[in-house]
């Protein structure tokens, strides 16, 4: 869900990159802009040696029903596709004979960037609102408009613009203060409800979740479209109000700071104007499916900036565990995006679902560098 403002006719307009917000968006063999890339020697990757490659074969596996119809990728998808049960070492050499490692950097040339945690929550919900469950998911509203900005504009090759028809113009789309202010403008397309609003906003943070019934039945909800206005971290609400500090923030402690101050939720909230809205996935479904249109796999799916790390690409993380120094180095696959992974050092480690995903995730804030593997037969020019 990455966003930018531009000026369009001397008014603002938030306008939202068509591969992050498209179902199954068509994956690219290559950054589609041009990215501050470094090639290096296998020797040069951080911890390339403390991790097991095999681990991330199932993962890979579920990116190459994307990409393997792309030239560069049919033999890499073909060979991965004939393993079975390989030792490390033979494994380790595929990707070393196939894959050329990218350092990815900063603006600046700095090689450091950030990595955060997200998982699958689990919300107690009703499929029918009650005074136990008054707070509503909502599916991709009628009126919400999608303009491709590139038919007008080539430079904004890419981009789309989200408003709404309000006579004989658009308008940005309604903010999360409007929808869910005494208007209601988006009434009539609620999908599901829940018990709880502020496990609902991180739901829209987390972009796919479980919803729990009380009969025992379960549906995942997953994200199907976004307003069009940028993202914004609450985090700086509670830190400019000194009700936190940055080195206490963490999604538990905001958690446990709007339980005990709920008539300061509303504000808290609001000042995110993005909004997510959601489908359900057909049957019951463990995990949810990324940006890429395949199921993200625990431990080795990442979100990225696709503008600089192609979905569908295995990337190199060197990191540390969660509120450690304790080093981290996974070879993962990056298979998703998200409204706050802005940049080229700048990642998402999924964790899953559950309370031991939660808790990793929500205290997951470390420094990361990271590298791109991308095909030897078609190098970045």
């Amino acid at each position: 869900m990455l966003t930018r403002t531009i000026g369009l006719f001397g008014f603002p307009l938030v306008i939202v990159l068509a591969s992050s917000c498209s179902l199954a968006p068509r994956p690219e063999a290559r950054p589609p802009v041009a990215a501050p890339l470094v090639p290096v020697a296998w020797s040069m990757v951080e911890g390339w040696q403390e991790d097991d490659p095999r681990l991330v074969l199932e993962a890979f596996g579920k990116s190459c029903t994307a990409l393997g119809r792309r030239p560069a990728w049919q033999t890499i998808c073909s060979e991965i596709a004939s393993f079975d049960d390989p030792p490390e070492s033979e494994v380790r050499a595929f990707f070393e004979r196939h894959f050329t490692p990218y350092l990815l950097r900063q603006p600046d040339r700095n090689p450091i960037g950030l990595i955060t945690g997200y998982y699958v929550p689990d919300l107690r919900g009703s499929r029918q609102p009650s005074p136990d469950y008054p707070y509503p998911l909502y599916r991709r509203p009628d009126d919400l408009l999608v303009i491709d900005l590139g038919e007008a504009y080539p430079e904004l090759s890419g981009y789309r613009l989200r408003g709404r028809l309000d006579e004989r113009y658009v308008r940005p789309y309604w903010d999360r203060a409007a929808i869910e202010g005494n208007r209601q403008p988006l009434a009539g397309h609620e999908l599901l409800w829940v018990d709880d609003p502020v496990e609902l906003f991180f739901l829209h943070i987390q972009g796919s979740g479980r919803i729990l019934f009380e009969d025992g039945s379960r549906s995942m909800v997953n994200y199907a479209d976004q307003n069009g206005h940028p993202y914004r971290s609450i985090s700086q609400w509670l830190v400019q109000r000194g009700i936190m500090s940055p080195d206490e923030m963490s999604m538990q402690n905001i958690k446990a700071w709007a339980r005990g101050n709920p008539s300061q939720v509303g504000d808290l909230l609001n000042t995110n104007p993005s909004y997510v809205f959601f489908r359900e996935s057909e049957g019951d479904a463990e995990s949810p499916p990324g940006a890429l249109g395949v199921p993200l796999t625990p431990g080795r799916s990442v979100a990225v900036d696709p503008r600089y790390t192609p979905l569908g690409a295995p990337v190199f993380v060197a990191t540390t565990w969660p509120n450690s120094d304790l080093p981290l180095y996974r070879l993962m696959m990056a298979q998703d995006t998200g409204g706050a992974i802005k940049g080229p050092v700048r990642a998402d480690f999924f964790w899953g679902s559950g309370d031991d995903a939660e808790a990793e995730a929500g205290r997951m804030k470390q420094p990361l560098r990271m590298w791109v593997l991308l095909p030897v037969d078609e190098p970045i020019s």
